[in-house]
């Protein structure tokens, strides 16, 4: 395996970590987005009125991504898997 090789299988890792963290990074950063402008309207500066909204949030988004997730993550695998069996 020659450094080509293992430079290329870096760069679909790090791809396939953005592209699973990344939905639900953004609904997180979203939501926090939302609440931040709630609060400066309203000027309440509870620091607990964050935490419940972005937890529900994010839950919700972990549900709904996780088959894009899983997905994402197995064709990542089995691609190295199958670089594996490829070299020996």
């Amino acid at each position: 395996m020659n450094e080509v090789a293992v430079l290329e299988v870096g760069r679909e890792a790090l791809w396939v970590v953005i592209q699973t963290a990344g939905p639900i990074m953004l609904a997180g950063l979203v939501i926090g987005l939302i609440i931040a402008l709630f609060q400066a309207l309203t000027q309440i500066q509870e620091m607990t009125l964050t935490f419940v909204p972005k937890i529900l949030v994010i839950f919700t988004a972990i549900i709904l991504f996780l088959p894009f997730m899983m997905t994402t993550v197995l064709e990542f695998a089995r691609s190295l898997f199958d670089r594996m069996v490829a070299l020996g």
